[in-house]
């Protein structure tokens, strides 16, 4: 496990990209309700609507690259023992 520290995390990498998956998807749709409800005429709308469309790109692809690398580091032990990963199949 990794050490803890005053600017050390338990959370792994692929949960803070994640939790910013999930937080730019709740943000963009709420600023796609309020472009369909409200009509906002303001000039800078237009740049505000699509910053979290685009931040839920980026965070689902930081997502993607960092679960693969962390599923290619835990591969299955390598021995006779049964273990975590054939109990789980």
């Amino acid at each position: 496990m990794a050490e803890t520290g005053p600017f050390r995390s338990p959370v792994s990498a692929v949960q803070l990209s994640g939790r910013l998956l999930c937080w730019s998807l709740a943000a963009a749709m709420i600023t796609a309700a309020v472009d369909a409800v409200l009509e906002p005429r303001a000039n800078w709308w237009g740049a505000v609507w699509s910053l979290p469309w685009w931040l839920a790109g980026g965070a689902a692809l930081a997502w993607i690259v960092l679960r693969v690398r962390e599923k290619a580091a835990r591969r299955p032990p390598y021995g006779g023992t049964q273990s975590d990963w054939e109990r789980a199949a």
